[in-house]
């Protein structure tokens, strides 16, 4: 063979070499799949996956209840961005996360979850899972039940052992106190004995219940008022509040430290007042509602009213796996609903927000993905959803939005990361723009949303201005499918947007189903597993499909 010849060859076999090496680099390979910790209605996974340097994998979701012939779709599993993600948690390097819900399941039920990683440079792969959803807490039973009055409580909860139940009568219960801890399975129960009002009323003081570290406790339809703090649980797990109501505090319930301690806290059908005047005077106040980091909590059917936030998610990790959902909230001197230095699956869904200075903040989610969908929101005074601060990973599909003047802003000029809106109703009144957008917007994907109102320009989005939709259809930057929907008559209520913020609207006015006719009817896109049953050709626009029933808002029992 001549020299020339073989070293044609030789550059031959060497390309050939080349180009499998970076099929291989291109094709996904599954690596660990991490099994969130399952809440009443919701599943999440995480799947790590290495190759695919070519980003074009996507992992395919179906689930159905164990059993059960038929599956159904999910929304595909999120491709997180490694640069979103608190250093601490990023994936070794070559690998990327997928990680996503599965929503709308029952309470205590075994489902089989399947996920496909498919990728055109390699071959599928199919892994999949059995999960069970976790089942509300319940009082012990056939245990040992110790009344307690007045002046009797701290010799109760020194004496208490797991599995009691203290039932406490009638009367004022005066301090701050401590329980014992019970054990899994066998919690250790505070309730009212159901003979008038048991009042826990901290005089004043610092904290009335003091959870640092506990775990294995519960309170069931109790009364805590006249304090900084009502419930501390920093570093506490398994902790139910039910049914209580808190009043003349500036937080409700804390639990923000060492968040991989802190798991299975769910806080149901209380009801909690603040301290807040409204409207917002005093500029941002550190008073908050909830305020919770861990993982696998439930905070749900709460009518939380007078803080600064309701309901805030806090920088104690991990904070993951978190639901916040059918809260009934209102009088917010800041957000109503803040996800702040939330990870990977949390949802916040089907709540209902009513004279809020902020909407749902997300300042910033970290990686994600956070899912924001079907909350209603009408009088919100400055931003709708405030994704600052370098926020990565949050998903918006229909929500539905009513405020005075501009009816969506972003106010920041830092980058915004990975995000997604579908299928929102962004109703406003007379602005400079239907949204003004100051961010820096990366790999973000917003479109098929609904804008009502009057402005000169229709949007200015990652600080490019478009004068009229269809220039902002036409650019090919976003939304390509955005409609313009005229507000009037647009809700069957007959309901219209404030004037201004001054108003403290009454929560029953917070009514934002549609009308019949317009044009927000059938004008969404499918999203499996959120909005399979739309009636129509299509989704309708918002937070409800038309003819739908208001969810139960806030408690389910009578206070």
């Amino acid at each position: 063979m001549s020299k020339l010849r073989h070293a044609l060859l030789c550059v031959f076999l060497f390309l050939i070499a080349v180009q499998n090496i970076a099929v291989a680099g291109d094709a996904a390979l599954p690596g660990e799949i991490i099994q969130e910790l399952p809440t009443l209605r919701c599943l999440g996974v995480r799947w790590l996956v290495a190759g695919d340097d070519n980003r074009n994998s996507q992992v395919l979701v179906g689930y159905r209840k164990a059993g059960s012939t038929q599956w159904n779709r999910g929304l595909d599993l999120f491709r997180v961005d490694s640069r979103g993600i608190r250093a601490a948690n990023r994936p070794p390097a070559g690998q990327t996360l997928f990680a996503g819900s599965i929503f709308n399941l029952q309470e205590d039920t075994e489902y089989e979850v399947k996920l496909v990683l498919r990728d055109p440079d390699g071959s599928d792969v199919e892994r999949t899972l059995r999960m069970r959803t976790w089942s509300e807490p319940k009082l012990p039973k056939g245990l040992r039940t110790i009344d307690v009055h007045p002046g009797g409580l701290q010799q109760a909860l020194k004496d208490s052992k797991p599995g009691d139940v203290l039932r406490l009568h009638q009367g004022v219960y005066r301090g701050a106190f401590r329980p014992n801890s019970g054990t899994s399975g066998l919690p250790i129960a505070l309730v009212g004995a159901g003979d008038g009002e048991a009042i826990f009323d901290g005089q004043g003081g610092s904290k009335i219940i003091d959870g640092y570290a506990l775990h294995d406790l519960m309170f069931e339809d109790l009364t805590f008022r006249n304090a900084q703090w009502a419930l501390t649980f920093n570093e506490a797990a398994r902790i139910t509040v039910r049914r209580c109501t808190v009043s003349d505090v500036d937080y409700g319930f804390v639990a923000g430290r060492n968040g991989q301690r802190q798991q299975r806290i769910f806080i149901s059908d209380c009801v909690m007042r603040g301290r807040s005047k409204w409207p917002r005077s005093e500029g941002i106040e550190p008073r908050r509602g909830i305020q919770i980091a861990g993982t696998g909590h439930v905070i749900c059917h709460n009518r939380i009213s007078h803080f600064a936030d309701a309901i805030d998610t806090f920088s104690a990790y991990p904070a993951c796996a978190i639901d916040i959902y059918r809260n009934e909230i209102s009088e917010c001197t800041d957000d109503g609903i803040e996800l702040d230095y939330s990870e990977h699956n949390v949802r916040c869904f089907e709540n209902r927000l009513t004279n809020v200075f902020q909407g749902v903040s997300a300042q910033p989610v970290q990686g994600g993905p956070a899912y924001i969908f079907r909350n209603a929101m009408y009088s919100v005074g400055h931003s709708t959803f405030k994704l600052h601060n370098n926020t990565s990973g949050v998903l918006m599909l229909h929500n539905t939005s009513v405020k005075a003047g501009m009816p969506l802003r972003l106010s920041t000029g830092a980058t915004v990361s990975n995000c997604i809106s579908r299928n929102n109703l962004f109703i406003g009144t007379a602005a400079n723009y239907a949204y003004e957008n100051l961010a820096r917007m990366r790999d973000c994907d917003f479109d098929y949303d609904g804008f009502g109102g009057t402005w000169k320009l229709f949007m200015k989005f990652s600080g490019v201005r478009y004068p009229n939709i269809e220039a902002m259809r036409e650019s090919g930057v976003a939304y390509r499918h955005v409609i313009h929907v005229d507000p009037t008559g647009l809700f069957a209520s007959g309901i219209g947007a404030p004037a201004d913020l001054a108003t403290q609207f009454d929560i029953g006015i917070n009514d934002l189903r549609l009308s019949p006719r317009n044009n927000a009817i059938d004008a969404g896109v499918t999203l499996p597993n959120i909005n399979d049953n739309h009636a129509g050709s299509g989704p309708d626009l918002g937070s409800y499909e038309l003819g739908q029933k208001l969810p139960m808002y806030g408690p389910r029992n009578e206070h």
